[in-house]
């Protein structure tokens, strides 16, 4: 999965998103300008391929919000979380609201999905996790983000949870550095919980991993580690959709060689899909790298991520139900903090 740098393709991007290895191209604030110009790119992506290539953004509201003119604004879900420690149901039922209109008005412009919820938990330690945490118990975790992903789903998108098996309880940021959790296999458990809550109940179909060394348990970050892919993930919890690997142009990744072979690590590990992000001559170096790379079984998880339905934007945005979710989440919205787009 690559990116573009601009509002429109070029011809070296059409060049590069034809190739083979390539399967989905993920949307910064860079490549957006109205809705009407996004609404275009994204058409102009999905043409390029039969079938289309997934189109996807991190939109999972407060810092992490892409795309903000035309768009409603998404609280943080730490303020989702602070509602429920007053009135469970009135934040089980926001949550629903955000993922519902988080989805629906990406489905609207015609991006297949969105990489959330952000299950991680707030240990209140993380430089990069922060207010996109719900909560710091699991159950509250675990309850928030099933409403969410039920939101999701309500408008035709597949919910990505992340990131396995837990990025809360590290300080560093995994952009810029290595982050290492030095807690036993069995204190990590807890920070699995939620995930475990949503693949049991089968409202998950993507699960994205941590950039983070567990070093009681595996020498090896999540993403490049069988034991938390193959053992934990897919064995123990029971997880049967397409696993992502973060972005590997993010610093954490550094020491385990060049973009092309960190490519293939995750892959043997069992990712389905890797990113690689804001670096183009990495991204085609991978690219040529990976071309007769094939996995049937990948192809056949990603195939179920593509979003379904597809509401004219003019129609949501007069709609009875899209008017009802943005008078719940307006009072609870706060300016964000800071705005993530590397």
């Amino acid at each position: 999965m690559l990116d573009i740098d601009g509002l429109s393709l070029t011809p070296a991007d059409r060049d590069l998103l034809r190739e083979p290895a390539v399967g989905g191209v993920i949307l910064f604030s860079r490549n957006f300008g109205v809705a009407e110009q996004l609404i275009d790119l994204v058409a102009e992506i999905r043409a390029l391929r039969s079938p289309p290539l997934l189109v996807t953004v991190d939109h999972e509201g407060g810092r992490v919000q892409r795309f903000r003119d035309g768009f409603t604004p998404i609280p943080p879900m730490r303020l989702i979380g602070r509602v429920f420690q007053k009135d469970p149901d009135q934040a089980d039922h926001l949550a629903h609201q955000a993922g519902w209109l988080i989805g629906s008005e990406l489905r609207a412009v015609g991006i297949d999905l969105c990489f959330a919820p952000c299950v991680d938990l707030d240990w209140g330690v993380s430089e990069i996790i922060g207010d996109r945490a719900f909560h710091k118990r699991p159950d509250v975790v675990g309850d928030l983000a099933a409403s969410f992903s039920r939101g999701l789903r309500s408008a035709g998108m597949a919910a990505v949870a992340k990131h396995f098996p837990g990025h809360g309880a590290v300080v560093a940021d995994s952009h810029l550095n290595l982050p290492v959790d030095r807690r036993d296999y069995s204190d990590v458990l807890d920070d699995m919980r939620p995930f475990e809550r949503l693949i049991s109940n089968a409202l998950v179909a993507g699960v994205m991993t941590a950039h983070v060394v567990y070093r009681q348990t595996d020498e090896l970050p999540a993403s490049f580690s069988e034991f938390w892919i193959q053992r934990e993930l897919r064995s123990r919890l029971g997880f049967d959709g397409a696993v992502f690997c973060d972005d590997l142009s993010m610093k954490a990744t550094q020491g385990y060689g060049t973009i092309p072979e960190r490519a293939q690590r995750a892959l043997e590990a069992g990712c389905d899909m890797v990113l690689i992000c804001n670096d183009r001559p990495a991204a085609q170096e991978a690219v040529v790298a990976l071309r007769d790379y094939s996995n049937p079984l990948s192809l056949v998880r990603l195939a179920r991520l593509h979003g379904t339905g597809h509401t004219m934007r003019e129609t949501l945005l007069a709609s009875e139900e899209w008017r009802d979710a943005n008078n719940d989440l307006s009072k609870w919205t706060e300016p964000p903090e800071l705005k993530l787009d590397a």
